[in-house]
């Protein structure tokens, strides 16, 4: 089949070639239907964000962060100088769903290296279940961990260097509307044993 003797347009006249086409036609379009019903079924991240499976009560936020915490202060042996939490904005606005948030600082031991320190706390937490993840966006001291679906950040405090920053993010199930909320100081119940 040449184009100089003529053959290849007889060819694509032929019932074979129309049979063929059709069924490549039929084929591709099944397929993009079916891409098209099946990224339906599945809900986007922004619908998942904007109505999520099984939505928690504030109490639930609260206790999600705040064990995850405790059980951090306990671990680390971190020594708590504040700690404050607060129903956050998932969507960066003050918008629900919410998430259950902490913001916790603690001493630096005078007696450690503060490059050896972070990693050692990641390390202490990794060893009790939590799975570290990647540095935190432009800290080479810090470190995140995540365990139950809660996600904690650890670094060292960029305007005090006695102090570390423990950051704590629950999950964006919390419908309620805390739009007015402020920050409620939890440091009496974060402290570790000595």
């Amino acid at each position: 089949m040449n184009k100089r003797d003529g053959r290849s347009r007889e060819w694509l006249r032929s019932g074979r070639a129309r049979a063929l086409i059709f069924a490549a036609l039929v084929v591709s379009l099944t397929l993009g239907g079916a891409f098209v019903v099946v990224s339906q079924l599945k809900p986007s991240p922004a619908e998942v964000l904007e109505h999520p499976a099984n939505p928690v009560t504030d109490d639930q936020s609260r206790a999600q962060v705040l064990d995850a915490a405790h059980q951090i202060v306990a671990l680390a042996g971190l020594r708590t100088t504040s700690a404050g939490y607060l129903p956050m904005s998932c969507k960066g606005r003050k918008d629900p769903p919410y998430q259950g948030a902490i913001y916790l600082t603690f001493a630096v031991p005078t007696d450690v290296a503060p490059e050896k320190y972070f990693p050692a706390i990641a390390t202490t937490l990794v060893s009790h279940g939590w799975v570290e993840g990647p540095q935190p966006n432009g800290r080479t001291d810090g470190r995140t961990v995540s365990k139950d679906a809660v996600t904690a950040i650890v670094y060292r405090d960029s305007d005090d260097p006695s102090l570390g920053v423990l950051r704590l993010y629950g999950e964006c199930r919390n419908m309620n509307d805390h739009r007015h909320d402020g920050w409620t100081d939890v440091a009496d119940q974060l402290t570790a044993q000595r």
